[in-house]
């Protein structure tokens, strides 16, 4: 039977968590025929991993593929996923993390409407909630009042997306062909990553679906989880590393020709850099301040509009003060927005 949907599941020494991820596919799908699982070993070697992904591909070898390689890191394994689908559509789901299962009921519904009647619909957007392990709270992220809801659209009719709303891979389901002709070579051993996955392909994205059901449910919390704060400023040089690769795929001014979508491009770049500043700001790399000045200076002589827009509009504004006063301001914006929005 032809596969309507391919989950990736990137692991690595992932065997604590990594059965609930793959539960709650199978049981939500009812153990559907069309649906594939990619469960991708990214070289754990510190547990059970390889042995529980070849498990799962043993008791269900029509829906589960287990696939082994050299640690990569995060990206490359996403992409190892998504050599291997055979589903017409792609979702990625970390292996911590898992899915709703009505709201994935009604997901492969409507993808199997699209299916069926061959319409080649690029991008399909869900909810997801952020659930938040230190003090059993949920923060649930949806976008009807950004895009909408229930028919196919384009990048020309989405509104205005506040800054803790973008679209963020989580929220993602793309068809395998888009995403495959994006062509993204992800960095290996990099974190944060799902930045460029939610940003390179969206140009080649021309029919869009908006299903408003609360989908991904990303555990938060863990201390050693990649958006901890404590570990994102230890390796603010992989979103050093992020910034650059989105920075050269486009000159957005130039290159995006949907003046929404080209708004929506600018803006989520601008908080890339954002990011940059502020963690920059907050690590104790004693060369931090000067990669930060040179990523600012290779995007000027890249793109002097980008480098206006993401540097001197409010929030690049608000998180570049100079001096130490306005260091402290920085900071303790960002502070206030992660008790706000928690984020992280």
């Amino acid at each position: 039977m032809k596969k309507t949907i391919t989950f990736g599941i990137p692991c690595y020494n992932s065997a604590a968590y990594m059965d609930k991820c793959v539960e709650s596919i199978l049981e939500g799908s009812d153990y559907a025929d069309d649906v594939q699982i990619v469960i991708v070993d990214d070289g754990s070697a510190k547990d059970d991993t390889p042995a529980k992904a070849d498990e799962w591909q043993q008791r269900y070898p029509d829906i589960v593929k287990a696939v082994h390689q050299e640690n990569g890191g995060h990206g490359v394994a996403v992409m190892k996923a998504v050599a291997n689908a055979d589903g017409v559509y792609f979702k990625n789901i970390d292996s911590d993390d898992w899915a709703d299962a009505d709201a994935l009921k009604a997901l492969l519904a409507k993808l199997r409407e699209f299916v069926a009647a061959d319409e080649q619909v690029d991008l399909v957007l869900t909810n997801y909630v952020y659930e938040h392990v230190e003090d059993n709270t949920r923060n649930a992220v949806n976008y009807r009042h950004q895009l909408p809801v229930g028919r196919v659209f384009g990048w020309n009719e989405i509104g205005h997306f506040k800054m803790w709303k973008y679209l963020l891979m989580h929220a993602l389901t793309y068809r395998t062909e888009t995403l495959r002709k994006a062509n993204l070579q992800m960095p290996p051993h990099t974190f944060y990553v799902d930045n460029i996955y939610a940003y390179v392909p969206f140009p080649l994205c021309h029919s869009l679906y908006y299903l408003d059901v609360d989908l991904y449910r990303y555990f938060i919390g863990r201390e050693d989880q990649s958006v901890n704060e404590k570990v994102l400023t230890s390796r603010v040089d992989h979103y050093w590393r992020v910034a650059r690769i989105m920075m050269h795929a486009y000159h957005v001014y130039d290159d995006i020709d949907s003046p929404q979508l080209r708004s929506y491009m600018m803006n989520y770049f601008t908080i890339i850099m954002a990011i940059c500043s502020v963690f920059s700001k907050l690590s104790d790399r004693e060369d931090a301040m000067d990669q930060l000045e040179a990523l600012w200076r290779e995007l000027r002589e890249y793109d002097e509009r980008m480098y206006r827009r993401a540097k001197h509009g409010v929030v690049g504004t608000a998180t570049n003060l100079p001096s130490g006063l306005g260091k402290k301001i920085t900071i303790g914006g960002y502070r206030l927005a992660q008790k706000v929005v928690k984020f992280n």
